[in-house]
């Protein structure tokens, strides 16, 4: 088998519309306002489902749960939901403590969840409107 080389303005070429191409996928991602979460009490078994707002600073049990970017794909397209978040933890000495920081994907919960001892927390969409009212802005 021969290797096969481009000319300079094939390459060129070949760059240009690979740029375009990732430029294209970046550009069709919805950033969303609002991000939906479930969480588990291992202790009592119980499941609940919350919404966040961006920035918000939620608490769930023991954690402090904080979106600060949560991005989809358009319903054209395969899914794909994934979030920046920080997840602290309040400690029995009332010490805040950073336990996540970093990807969730919607798709692979069990990939990014945070697993704590006593909760566990996953990303289960991202959202353009919640029930809950946005926090207040001062």
């Amino acid at each position: 088998m021969r290797a096969r080389w481009l000319s300079p303005t094939g390459l060129a070429v070949a760059v240009c519309t690979l740029a375009g191409l990732a430029g294209q996928a970046q550009a069709e991602r919805i950033k969303n306002p609002v991000a939906e979460f479930s969480g588990i009490d291992k202790i009592t078994g119980r499941i609940i489902s919350f919404d966040v707002y961006m920035d918000e600073t939620v608490q769930f049990g023991a954690l402090q749960v904080t979106p600060r970017v949560c991005y989809s794909s358009p319903e054209t397209e395969e899914p794909k939901t994934d979030a920046f978040v920080e997840v602290d933890e309040i400690t029995l000495d009332r010490q805040i403590q950073r336990i996540f920081s970093g990807w969730m994907f919607a798709e692979s919960p069990g990939l990014n969840a945070v697993e704590h001892a006593v909760y566990d927390v996953w990303l289960k969409a991202c959202k353009r409107e919640s029930d809950v009212p946005p926090p207040e802005t001062n």
